[in-house]
């Protein structure tokens, strides 16, 4: 007869490997997400900043009755601005305005809000409408009191709102951020500085909890300088949108070297897809866009094929990164960031039909500049 302890023993060694295994997405799975995702023709941009002064970036793409639209943050010198655009065709876009602004500098967030929308309608080819939660929309953002470029500290703020999401106004926020690097329980890979975050709501609760966070971070406690600035992938959970806690010790997507970051969360059939940003990695070079999969939402099977997209083009030609992907009447549109090698940066998208070319530029750089 075999004792208690033994039984114990053989079922580690034996039955959990096999689940560990069942949560893999297969490598045929992996290929045909490939297949149903790539947008292999570039049309261009379809959003430039109104000077050079500015540099736009992380679009985040939804739909209300007809219409399209599509947050974005701007970056001018001072901090990060959440910005608001609308569509009626998802390639020609007209900006209405500012939606998150600078504030007193006595705030936390005074110099950077840089807004991400949350809890959208997540199955891919639905809706794409944002969902309300106690009557509100809600958006995570990147907030800050430094002035500069991703300056000083940077945490994860929640803001929300009772009115129409597409029409121009300043959303309101919670006073105090939900995460910091300097919080008692911060993980060893997130000390230092909170970049994006992309919240879904989970009625499932497949976590325990119904609302879940994918955001990137650097950090180390190694105390080796070099690795400090290295992003990886974590998550937080929620039941009521204002009061997150961390789940998990570890990320659960990160590369040995460089950035993993900028999460969006798409679900094709059974399958979670997490469309994300590599940058500066061993083996790739300058910033390109990918993607793994999850059957649970926790384990994640990373692609190792092709980049969905990557610098090909003399707008794009430095960095093209920071996924956002809807698909639409049987046409996939993955909207990124585009950088030059002058530094300029607006949105552009790639599609999986060829719908021609964009004619929009960035604006000239002078001779002076």
């Amino acid at each position: 007869m075999i004792s208690p302890i033994v039984r114990i023993v053989l079922f580690c060694l034996l039955v959990l490997p096999l689940f560990a295994q069942s949560v893999r997405v297969s490598d045929a799975q992996m290929k045909q997400i490939y297949e149903e995702v790539k947008t292999p023709f570039k049309y261009g941009l379809v959003i430039t900043p109104a000077d050079n002064s500015q540099k736009l970036d992380c679009p985040t793409v939804f739909r209300k009755g007809k219409k399209w639209y599509m947050t974005y943050i701007i970056y001018g010198g001072r901090g990060y601005e959440t910005w608001l655009a609308n569509s009626n065709d998802l390639l020609h876009w007209e900006t209405q305005g500012r939606i998150m602004s600078f504030s007193d500098t006595t705030q936390w967030d005074g110099n950077q809000k840089a807004g991400y929308n949350a809890l959208q309608d997540f199955q891919w080819g639905g809706s794409y409408e944002l969902k309300k939660y106690q009557n509100k929309y809600w958006m995570s953002y990147i907030g800050g009191a430094a002035r500069g470029y991703e300056a000083g500290d940077l945490s994860i703020g929640i803001a929300y709102t009772d009115q129409n999401p597409t029409n121009v106004h300043e959303w309101q926020r919670k006073p105090t951020p939900v995460l910091t690097a300097k919080d008692a329980d911060t993980r060893w890979w997130e000390n230092r500085k909170l970049y994006k975050s992309s919240v879904i709501h989970d009625p499932k609760k497949r976590t325990g909890h119904p609302f879940v966070m994918y955001y990137n971070a650097n950090g180390d406690t190694t105390g080796v300088n070099k690795t400090r600035w290295f992003e990886r992938i974590g998550m937080a959970v929620s039941d009521d949108m204002l009061n997150w806690k961390r789940f998990g010790n570890e990320p659960i997507l990160q590369h040995p070297v460089g950035i993993t970051g900028d999460a969006v969360i798409q679900k094709l059939g059974d399958t979670w897809v997490m469309f994300y940003f590599g940058a500066f990695w061993q083996d790739r070079k300058g910033a390109f866009n990918r993607f793994a999969a999850s059957t649970d939402l926790v384990s994640w099977t990373d692609w190792t094929g092709e980049n969905l997209i990557e610098p090909s083009e003399p707008y794009d030609e430095l960095y093209a990164h920071k996924s956002f992907v809807v698909k639409h009447k049987g046409v996939v549109y993955h909207f990124y960031c585009a950088v030059n090698k002058q530094d300029q940066r607006g949105i552009a998208v790639a599609t999986s039909a060829d719908l021609g070319k964009s004619k929009k530029n960035f604006v000239a750089i002078s001779k002076k500049q």
